[in-house]
């Protein structure tokens, strides 16, 4: 039994493991930690982003000329453009004002305070689920989709997508179980591999290009006959971009993994310099590469291969490199490229997985809307591993059914992120700035309506996400109502003073909701709880009064002031909830002053569940029995237990 009992411990030690740490480095808003875990240098961490984003060569330019035909090129480049003018400089911006992870969602997290942010926030989360879950089983899917259709794969495999989406999601999730140094070295060497070949793969292409002019004179002639007016071929262009929006992930990815960055010797959790560097130019490198490969893959596939092959079911649908690979380079170098695009398919959930395990623990958590263990990794590698089964077991590993979320959550992230830096660049009176993201966001918004308009189900499938959260969320928040919720307890000089008038009595606290705080309004109080709690006349009390300050929050910490009153000793705290924040403050004067303090509370009238629900929701309600049940959760010992008195 004992060595039974030491397997479980020892299994919970594993599968918790770094929760305590996270909870120490992320609790209120004045905590400073030190982050302790590994982190890396810009370009490793950029793999691991960019087995996501990189990835997308496998199937972008099928899906520029399945949206624009003979434009597929010109198409590609306004994608670019918009790329390294857009959302670059939009997320170079996020970098340095939201460098610990959260993303530009905590830009506009600070623009709305109370239930409000919190509801907009976990909307956004909703979309970041949307995103990111579904970047994890389309690409999942289409790697399955590339090994069963490979010509050398073993006849055993066809029809089986299912499971072979199912098994490779469950591999993504064995690495991640190991830890993100397993991740991100996995991500270089096939980021590494991956960009490698389809270099060679362009190259070989452009050269054949090249060397057959009347190859490109064919081109430029169908653009002229089916679209002669420049006019019209820019409005088209443009008309077509929404469908090309896919190229454009992995931007919100980048920041999410901020921490994952070595930054430099001098940088502070207020400043780290070092890591905002870092990410800009794990950003910038990023959109400059792809760039560069979007442009050029698509002109080489455009005007190598026949359209017609880029239909369904044709044999550059979805795989228009690796078609032009087989067929300049032969089948052998084929199957490399083919392997190479699977593996990297398969691990572009990776960086999904990596942007939601630093996101979701910096937010739920802090809210008391997910189990405190839901800042350890390894709970939430099985989480999410169990929500992709079910996806993909309800798509049936169909990659176009799963398309319209994917581009929806992207956009709707990206379009977020250029309202946030918009806003912040207008609060700094940076005009010029704040006129050119403005026009960026009308971009991305005409690019996201497009989208939801073609493509409605992605908005019902992110819809389904926002509710799931929602609701799980409040539960939560409901569940840890009883918690002890402040992460840290600090008496200014003047606090301290006020406890130690006590001498070496019994400390006595009496709740008081404040007023008038006038001479009269604390001599009645006092009046009324020696009387009610038999509290001898000679007895000093402190006088403590609590004012809610932000009701949403959940876990924050607590500064304790003093002051002396018309005669009366009195401490002073803002906190988000009233209960919470006595019980907190009485169990720090125990361990501070090493007496069991006694607290005196006067019943409130009305309803006891519509107190219950005023507690939740404004953190005010019945004080004394909630207060009384935090501390019986907080302290199991009856010796050691604060006393709460009620009358």
């Amino acid at each position: 039994m004992t060595a039974v009992q030491d397997r479980t411990t020892g299994f919970r030690r594993w599968l918790l493991d770094g929760s305590e740490r996270r909870a120490t480095q992320e609790p209120g808003p004045h905590r400073q930690g030190a982050e302790e875990h590994r982190t890396h240098s810009w370009w490793r961490v950029m793999c691991l982003t960019g087995v996501d984003y990189f990835s997308t060569l496998g199937y972008q330019p099928g899906i520029a000329v399945l949206a624009a035909g003979v434009l597929s090129p010109l198409a590609t480049l306004v994608l670019v453009l918009l790329t390294l003018v857009g959302a670059l400089p939009v997320y170079r911006r996020v970098a340095r004002e939201s460098p610990h992870g959260e993303g530009s969602i905590a830009m506009l997290e600070r623009l709305l305070s109370w239930w409000t942010g919190k509801i907009f926030v976990l909307v956004l989360l909703g979309f970041v689920a949307t995103d990111f879950m579904i970047t994890i089983t389309l690409s999942a899917a289409d790697a399955s989709a590339h090994l069963v259709e490979n010509p050398f794969a073993t006849h055993l495999l066809h029809g089986h997508n299912v499971i072979v989406t199912l098994v490779l999601i469950a591999a993504l999730g064995v690495v991640f179980l190991r830890g993100f140094s397993e991740a991100i070295g996995v991500a270089v060497t096939l980021v590494g591999a991956y960009l490698a070949l389809n270099v060679v793969v362009i190259a070989v292409g452009l050269v054949r290009v090249l060397s057959h002019p009347v190859a490109v004179g064919d081109w430029t002639h169908a653009v002229s006959i089916s679209h002669g007016n420049p006019v019209l071929t820019v409005a088209v262009v443009l008309l077509v971009f929404p469908k090309l929006a896919l190229g454009l992930s992995g931007f919100e990815t980048g920041v999410a993994v901020m921490p994952q960055i070595t930054g430099a010797k001098g940088d502070t959790r207020d400043r780290p310099a070092g890591r905002v560097r870092g990410a800009r130019k794990l950003l910038t490198t990023a959109a400059v590469t792809m760039s560069v490969l979007l442009v050029t893959s698509s002109f080489a596939t455009t005007v190598l291969i026949p359209e017609r092959a880029f239909q369904p079911g044709g044999p550059a649908s979805g795989r228009a490199l690796a078609y032009l690979a087989h067929t300049t380079m032969g089948d052998a170098f084929g199957t490399v490229y083919d392997v190479s695009t699977i593996a990297i398919l398969w691990f572009a959930g990776a960086s999904a997985m990596a942007g939601l395990l630093n996101i979701v623990p910096r937010y739920l958590p802090r809210y008391g809307m997910a189990p405190g263990w839901a800042r350890a990794v390894r709970p939430l590698v099985l989480i999410f591993v169990a929500v992709a089964f079910v996806i993909t077991l309800i798509f049936k590993a169909d990659v176009d059914a799963q398309g319209g979320a994917y581009a929806t959550g992207v956009l709707v992230l990206i379009t977020s992120a250029t309202v946030a830096v918009t806003l912040s660049a207008y609060r700094a009176r940076q005009r010029g700035l704040a006129v050119g993201f403005g026009v960026v966001t009308l971009v991305f918004a005409y690019t996201t309506v497009t989208n939801v308009v073609e493509r409605p189900e992605g908005v019902q499938i992110a819809s389904i996400f926002i509710a799931a959260i929602l609701v799980v969320s409040f539960a939560s928040r409901v569940s840890r109502s009883f918690e002890l919720r402040a992460t840290d307890v600090r008496f200014d000089p003047a606090a301290e003073r006020v406890v130690d008038h006590e001498g070496n009595g019994v400390i006595r606290v009496i709740a008081n909701e404040p007023d008038a705080r006038d001479a009269r309004e604390y001599a009645e109080k006092e009046a009324e709880q020696r009387d009610k709690h038999n509290i001898p006349p000679g007895d000093p009390v402190i006088f403590l009064e609590v004012t809610v300050s932000d009701p949403s929050e959940f876990e924050h910490d607590l500064e304790v002031t003093g002051e002396v009153r018309h005669g009366y000793y009195i401490l002073t705290v803002r906190s988000a909830a009233i209960p919470s924040a006595i019980a907190a403050i009485l169990l720090h004067l125990r361990d501070a002053e090493g007496k069991v303090p006694h607290a005196y509370f006067a019943w409130t009238e009305g309803n006891p569940i519509a107190h219950l629900l005023r507690y939740i929701v404004f953190g005010e309600g019945e004080v004394a029995p909630v207060t009384r049940e935090i501390l019986r959760r907080a302290e199991p010992d009856l010796d050691r237990r604060p006393v709460v008195h009620v009358g």
